[in-house]
């Protein structure tokens, strides 16, 4: 019979945490985000996806959009102000710090992507350079 002391020691690999990213969804952009999410009526379950794309006359855009599909080798889920956010592991090198926003002006309406990061934007603001 084999006692626990004579038992081998088992090397455990320690969990490595998935770390918040460092992106703040407004109140505004997050009540914006639940509603779009109840008025497209869907039964599935949606994410917010947020990532950096290759475009635009300054070299990187910002993307959101709603996902039902998760990749678990290439994407990450949070949640950030309730919200199921979910972004890949290449756009998390672009992130940090980013401001998501939504704007219901006279002038303006629409989300927008507040990256301090960014080293320069082109004329109509739309993509980024870092």
């Amino acid at each position: 019979m084999t006692t626990v002391a004579e038992l081998p020691e088992v090397a455990t690999k320690p969990e490595v945490a998935k770390t918040m990213p460092d992106v703040t969804i407004t109140p505004k952009a997050s009540q914006e985000v639940r509603r779009i999410m109840a008025d497209q009526g869907v039964n599935e379950k949606l994410f917010l996806r947020l990532r950096v794309v290759g475009g635009g006359c300054s070299g990187f855009q910002h993307k959101l959009d709603l996902d039902p599909a998760v990749n678990d080798k290439l994407d990450d889920t949070f949640d950030i102000e309730g919200i199921p956010v979910v972004i890949d592991k290449r756009s998390m090198l672009y992130l940090g710090g980013v401001l998501v926003d939504f704007h219901d002006d006279l002038n303006k309406r629409g989300f927008s992507i507040s990256n301090p990061h960014a080293k320069g934007t082109c004329g109509c603001g739309s993509s980024f350079s870092m």
